[in-house]
C-alpha cells in the first residue's frame, strides 16, 4: 500500500491547483522539478547503459551464447522491426536475410580508426538521409559519437546506445543481427548459381561477406560496423525502421546531441558576410549544419528526376567545415549516399583547382574521388541551397529548465489567436537564455497522428513591460520546435503562444481498421504513446494506465518495499503509526532508461488478454488517432548553470455556457 500511495502521489499530485487570481481565468501547472543540468542527466544515462551492458555480457559469457535482443529482434518478429500498422510504399522492406555482424565481416571493428568519421557513411535501402546526414554532421564534432556509442561487447554482440528523446536522454540496448541483400545459396535461380560455377563455399565467401552486402546503412571503410548498428538503434529507439524513414536533418541531430535546432532559410539572411563570421565559421565547434533544397519541379520537362549540377532535391546533405582559403571562403559538404557530388565550381578534378590551387587542398581537408565529399565556394552554397539546418550545442556551463502541458484548442474553424496556453519563467541573475517551444515527438507513434499538422510561435516580454522582447525565429512551417536566443535580465517573462493547425488528407477510413495480425504492435505503439503523453503536468497516469507495462523493476521494488515495511519494528503501544510520505519527487518526465513505473502488487495482479468474438474471429480495432484538436507543448529554457530559472504553464479554462 506505502508504495501505491507513492505512485498516486508522484503521478497525480502533477495536476496543476487551481489560481483565480489572475484577471484572466485560468489553471496554472507550476514546474514539477528544479532545472535539470543536461550533462548530469546524459552523465546518468550513460552509466546506467553501461550497467546493463556488462550485465548482459556477463550473462550471456556465463551461458556460452550470443545476446538476442526479444524487444527488437530482426529474425523473429520481423514484420514489427520492418515497419508500423501501416507502411507507405516506401517502407515495404524486403531484406533476403539475417546476419550477425561476425558472419558477414571477417574481422569486424566498431570504428576502424577509433573514432568515428563522416566518411563511413553510406546509405542503403531505408530513406533515412536525413538522419545519416546528421550522424556525419555530428560525427565531425570531435568526440561526440563516441558519447553516444556508450558500451559494447562485441564477442556477445551486445551494445548500448543513448538518444535525447524530449527532454531526457534514454538508453537503447541491440544485439548485433543486421538486414542483409544476398540471399542464400538454395534460394538463387539454377543460372545465377551457374555464375558461381556450382560452388556454394564460393558464393558465400564472396557474395555474402562485406558491408557491401547490407540492407540498411553501412560504413564505407572495410569491417567497420558503428554505422549500421547505429542506426539500428535509432530504429528501435522509434520502434521500427520505417518510422525513420523521412525527416529533417536538424531534428536528428537534436536526438544525437540533445541541442536545440532551427531551419534558416538562405534568402532570408540579411548580411551573408555576418553569417559567415558568426554562424558558418563555427561548424562543429558549438553549432552544427545540415543543408537541402526542394525537389526540381519536372512538369514542363516531363524528366523523370532532376538535379542542380549533380545535387539532389528533397535530400539532406551535411556540412562538414567552413573554412577561408588564399582569399576565397569554401563549405565542404557530405552526401549521406557515400557518393553523388556537385559537379559545378570548385568541384572535384573542375578547372579551378590549377596547380597553385592543389595546394590548398590540405587546409580544407580534402580529396578528389567519388565518396559523397565535395568542395562548393560560400556564394555557390548559399545559391544552391534553400534550407539550412542548423543545431546548438550545450556543453556543461548550461543547465535546462522545462514544463509541458496538454493544451485542447477550439475545433476549426476558429481563430487563430494566442491564449490557449502560455508559459511564465523567472530568472535569479542575467544570462544568455535558449527558449524553445516543442510539441511532443508524435515519430514514436506515427500511425497513431492525427489529421492534423502543427505548427505555432511565441512573443516573449518581461512582464511589466508593454513592448515584446522579441519573437521566436520564424522559418518555415510544421517544425518540432521554435526557439529565440537572447542576453536577458534577472526577472519574470512571460512566452505568449500562439497554435495553428491544418487539416491533412488521411487514406480512406477502410484503412482504419486494424489487422488482427498488427494488434500486437499497435499494443507497442500505444505504449510509446502513453509513455510520452506523461511528460505533460496535466495527464494523468489513469488515463494512460491501460498502455503503460509493469516492468520487473516495477515488481521488484513491489516486494522490496512490502518486506521493508513487514520488518520494520512495530510502533510502540499507545504510538500512532506514522504515514507513509512516498516519493517526493514529482517529475514528469521520462526516465532514462526505465518505463514509468505503476503501482501494481503482483499477488493483486489480474492479467488482461485478448479474447476473439463468440464466433472465433477477432474483434475489429479501429485506429486509436490522436485528438485533432489537442496538441502537448513545452517550453524549455536553457541558461547558465549559475541562473536558477523556474517554468511554470498557464492554461486558459474552458468558458462556462
Amino acid at each position: 500500500m506505502a508504495h501505491e500511495q507513492s505512485q498516486k502521489k508522484r503521478h497525480f499530485n502533477r495536476l496543476a491547483k487551481g489560481d483565480t487570481s489572475p484577471p484572466v481565468n485560468v489553471s496554472k501547472f507550476p514546474q514539477s522539478m528544479p532545472g535539470l543540468l543536461v550533462t548530469k542527466d546524459l552523465d546518468e544515462a550513460i552509466v546506467s547503459c553501461k550497467a546493463q551492458v556488462a550485465r548482459i555480457a556477463k550473462d550471456c559469457k556465463a551461458r556460452n551464447r550470443k545476446f538476442r535482443d526479444i524487444e527488437f529482434d530482426l529474425e523473429n518478429d520481423k514484420g514489427r522491426c520492418l515497419a508500423g500498422i501501416r507502411p507507405a510504399d516506401n517502407e515495404r522492406f524486403d531484406p533476403a536475410d539475417v546476419h550477425r555482424v561476425t558472419q558477414i565481416f571477417e574481422n569486424p571493428q566498431f570504428f576502424s580508426h577509433d573514432t568515428a568519421n563522416a566518411s563511413d557513411i553510406k546509405q542503403g535501402a531505408l530513406g533515412d538521409c536525413w538522419f545519416l546526414s546528421a550522424l556525419a554532421t555530428t560525427s565531425t564534432a570531435r568526440g561526440l559519437i563516441e558519447k553516444i556509442c556508450v558500451a559494447r561487447d562485441a564477442q556477445v554482440g551486445v551494445y548500448g546506445f543513448i538518444f535525447f528523446r524530449d527532454e531526457t536522454w534514454v538508453t537503447v540496448i541491440i544485439d548485433d543481427l543486421l538486414y542483409t541483400t544476398i540471399p542464400k545459396w538454395e534460394e538463387l535461380r539454377p543460372e545465377e548459381q551457374a555464375l558461381y560455377h556450382q560452388n556454394k563455399d564460393t558464393y558465400n565467401r564472396s557474395a555474402r561477406k562485406g558491408g557491401e552486402s547490407l540492407y540498411f546503412a553501412k560504413s564505407g571503410t572495410k569491417g567497420e560496423t558503428w554505422v549500421p548498428l547505429i542506426e539500428k538503434a535509432y530504429a528501435k529507439l522509434y520502434g521500427n525502421f520505417g518510422y525513420i524513414s523521412g525527416g529533417r536533418c536538424c531534428e536528428g541531430i537534436e536526438d544525437l546531441t540533445g541541442g536545440v535546432s532551427t531551419t534558416i532559410k538562405t534568402k532570408d539572411i540579411l548580411d551573408i558576410d555576418r553569417f559567415w563570421h558568426e554562424e558558418l565559421t563555427f561548424a562543429n565547434k558549438d553549432r552544427l549544419f545540415g543543408c537541402s533544397f526542394d525537389g526540381i519541379n519536372t512538369a514542363r520537362t516531363g524528366a523523370v528526376s532532376a538535379n542542380v549540377q549533380g545535387l539532389f532535391g528533397n535530400h539532406a546533405y551535411s556540412v562538414l567545415r567552413a573554412v577561408e582559403v588564399n582569399g576565397k571562403r569554401f563549405v565542404v559538404i557530405r552526401n549521406p549516399w557515400g557518393e553523388g557530388e556537385w559537379t559545378g565550381r570548385w568541384s572535384d578534378g573542375s578547372k579551378e583547382w590549377t596547380y597553385e590551387w592543389l595546394k590548398h587542398l590540405p587546409a580544407l581537408e580534402h580529396s578528389f574521388g567519388d565518396d559523397g565529399q565535395f568542395v562548393m565556394e560560400y556564394s555557390d552554397w548559399l545559391e544552391c541551397f534553400s534550407d539550412i539546418d542548423r543545431c546548438r550545442l550545450f556543453d556543461d556551463q548550461w543547465v535546462m529548465s522545462s514544463q509541458w502541458l496538454a493544451v485542447t484548442c477550439p475545433p476549426l474553424p476558429s481563430a487563430w489567436s494566442y491564449g490557449d496556453v502560455c508559459f511564465q519563467f523567472s530568472l535569479s541573475a542575467p544570462t544568455t537564455a535558449v527558449i524553445v517551444l516543442s510539441r511532443l515527438n508524435s515519430r514514436y507513434f506515427r500511425d497513431l497522428e492525427g489529421a492534423v499538422l502543427w505548427t505555432f510561435d511565441f512573443t516573449l516580454v518581461k512582464d511589466g513591460n508593454t513592448e515584446p522582447i522579441a519573437d521566436s525565429a520564424r522559418s518555415k512551417f510544421w517544425q518540432r520546435s521554435v526557439h529565440l536566443e537572447a542576453t536577458l535580465s534577472a526577472g519574470d517573462y512571460t512566452v505568449y503562444v500562439r497554435l495553428d493547425r491544418s487539416p491533412r488528407e488521411r487514406p480512406d477510413n477502410s484503412n482504419d481498421i486494424v489487422s488482427e495480425y498488427d494488434l500486437r504492435s499497435l499494443s507497442r505503439i500505444l505504449t510509446q504513446r502513453a509513455k510520452s503523453r506523461l511528460i505533460a503536468s496535466n495527464i494523468t497516469l489513469k488515463s494512460v494506465e491501460d498502455h503503460i507495462p509493469v516492468t520487473v523493476q516495477n515488481l521488484i521494488a513491489e516486494v522490496v518495499e512490502e518486506v521493508a515495511v513487514e520488518e520494520a519494528p512495530k510502533p510502540s503501544e499507545g504510538e500512532p503509526e506514522s504515514e507513509a510520505t512516498g516519493n517526493s519527487d514529482t517529475s514528469g518526465s521520462l526516465a532514462s532508461s526505465e518505463v514509468i513505473p505503476v503501482g501494481v502488487n503482483p499477488e493483486r495482479a489480474i492479467p488482461v488478454q485478448d479474447t476473439p468474438t463468440t464466433d472465433g474471429k477477432w474483434s475489429q480495432v479501429k485506429i486509436p488517432y490522436d485528438d485533432v484538436n489537442e496538441i502537448i507543448v513545452g517550453l524549455k529554457v536553457y541558461t547558465n548553470k549559475e541562473v536558477t530559472c523556474t517554468v511554470q504553464g498557464v492554461l486558459r479554462a474552458k468558458s462556462e455556457g
